[in-house]
């Protein structure tokens, strides 16, 4: 694809500490964004050019190698793809059997290694949640043991926006359904939330997904079903109970209490799946600390390198480039390695860059890093995280992830103030941002950590861009080259990402969890 960007300055920009290069980061972004890339999917030709294109810049700016033998730690996977007509859904009442359409109604999700054939009841549960420290009990009065899981994907407004993300995460999920016996899920979007219509999202449902080959870091183990359902279908799962989708989401919606009832519906199901084994590649690189004792103490600097690859075609176009999500975060963090090199940055403690794979599928190669890191575990002191920016706007406040969480927040308060920027904390908590990119595998490894994204204000026309860009962009192929950037907010981005991994590099003390966050939990011996 062309690129289409009318802002081609450089900009150089005043203020303490990094200065970026903005020309060089969309160089970047067009280096890991065009066709020949082919999308960059986990475990393909194209992502394995990426990864090699991203060692060969650490190793232009003097980034030392942090992986296995090099700047790469090889990870493996099992990757699953459905075959369709061979599977099939359907809800059996009374007797007899309602097919389900597979694309159409329902998608079978294949994060979750499905059984052959099963037939189970359903149960649905409101918002599915089992919180007992909040008071949140949404499966009191019906049995879940052997039932298939149904829920609306929603969290209560009452929750606070980190909350939201923990308890609403696909893992969190499970982990409480298989505690109360549950064998399978079925999961309901709220339309209101939605960030990709049906008609768009259901094309990946033929497409391969990944896990972890390693089974000691899947989070799926005994789910033996996972089914998206299409909300504007949902009302075929509730037929008999005496309630409509409709009704259910206007309780949603007004954040009120939410009915669990047994449907009078059992789920059956036959599902064929294609296996193969899988490598793909983390890419790490260290610019080593000055102080002979902190320098063995990491911030790590970070953002994903996969993408969706080569997908079904929309508009007659099949690769799905990813430009904003996310080699404008692999660019990202390349301009800063290369300006940190290039200003002769001697940082206390080592910077720790990592372009991980796979996050498309669930966060995994930042989960196997975290998991199984190329330096000390206790040696990382703090995560920096960049996924999908999106310099579409000039940015004048920064959205903070984690903002409230931990003392990270006088690091990136000091900076935003340095460069006159605003900061704020998501304006849209129910979008579960601060789970669903790869800063969250190293808050679950106890790892204090931030992510930043051009901020807006709701109901502004800012807002209303993002919305637009999500809407039509996001997981489609028009994310590509030929869509208008805003190069001065990429370079002051750029600029916070530096400037803010240089502050915490340099502080005296280890970054620390905040006593009043529900993810100092997480925190270990030696990482907080």
């Amino acid at each position: 694809m062309r690129r289409l960007v009318t802002i081609t300055v450089v900009m150089m920009l005043a203020g303490a500490g990094l200065h970026a290069d903005a020309k060089r980061w969309w160089s970047y972004v067009e280096a890991l964004a065009n066709d020949g890339m082919e999308g960059r999917d986990t475990g393909s030709p194209g992502h394995k050019r990426a990864a090699e294109f991203v060692a060969a810049q650490f190793q232009k700016a003097g980034i030392e190698p942090a992986g296995v033998g090099g700047y790469i730690q090889p990870v493996k996977f099992k990757s699953r793809r459905i075959l369709e007509d061979k599977s099939s859904l359907a809800l059996v009442r009374n007797g007899n059997a309602e097919p389900l359409t597979l694309g159409e109604d329902a998608t079978i999700s294949m994060r979750v290694d499905p059984a052959p054939s099963l037939e189970a009841p359903l149960v649905f549960v409101g918002y599915g949640l089992n919180i007992p420290e909040r008071n949140i009990n949404d499966f009191a009065g019906v049995n879940l043991k052997g039932a298939i899981v149904v829920y609306v994907s929603a969290t209560p407004k009452s929750l606070p926006g980190p909350l939201q993300a923990h308890f609403g995460s696909a893992a969190e999920r499970w982990s409480m359904y298989h505690a109360a016996g549950a064998i399978g899920t079925i999961s309901i979007a709220n339309p209101k939330s939605m960030d990709i219509p049906w008609a768009r999202s259901t094309l990946a449902r033929l497409h391969p997904a990944k896990a972890l080959a390693d089974p000691s870091l899947q989070d799926t183990q005994g789910q033996q079903l996972s089914i998206t359902m299409n909300p504007a279908h949902a009302d075929k799962l509730l037929a008999g109970s005496g309630h409509t989708f409709k009704e259910l989401l206007a309780l949603v919606d007004a954040g009120d209490p939410v009915p669990a009832f047994a449907l009078p519906s059992r789920l059956k199901a036959t599902t064929a799946v294609e296996r193969t084994d899988v490598e793909s590649q983390n890419v790490a690189g260290i610019l080593r600390g000055s102080d002979p004792q902190r320098r063995n103490e990491y911030v790590v600097v970070s953002a994903h390198l996969d993408h969706l690859g080569v997908g079904e075609p929309i508009n007659g176009d099949k690769i799905y480039n990813g430009a904003m999500d996310n080699a404008s975060g692999i660019a990202a963090i390349l301009e800063v390695a290369n300006s940190l090199h290039e200003s002769g940055a001697k940082p206390v403690r080592s910077i720790l860059f990592l372009a991980v794979t796979s996050e498309e599928n669930g966060l995994l190669g930042s989960r196997y890093f975290a998991a199984r890191p190329t330096v000390p575990r206790g040696s990382i002191v703090a995560n920096v995280n960049t996924d999908m920016f999106l310099p579409l706007f000039p940015l004048k406040t920064l959205m903070v992830l984690g903002l409230d969480e931990s003392d990270l927040s006088q690091d990136i308060r000091a900076t935003a103030k340095e460069l006159g920027l605003g900061v704020q904390t998501d304006p849209e908590p129910q979008r579960n941002r601060f789970v669903r990119s790869d800063q969250y595998s190293f808050i679950k490894a106890g790892v204090p950590a931030l992510a930043m994204k051009v901020g807006y204000e709701e109901n502004t026309p800012q807002a209303e861009i993002a919305r637009k860009w999500t809407a039509e962009r996001y997981h489609a192929p028009s994310d590509d080259l030929n869509q208008p950037i805003d190069l001065a907010a990429a370079g002051t981005y750029v600029q916070v990402v530096g400037n803010v991994a240089v502050r915490i590099a340099n502080r005296a003390d280890r970054p620390k969890w905040n006593d009043s966050s529900f993810f100092k939990r997480f925190a270990k011996s030696g990482t907080h």
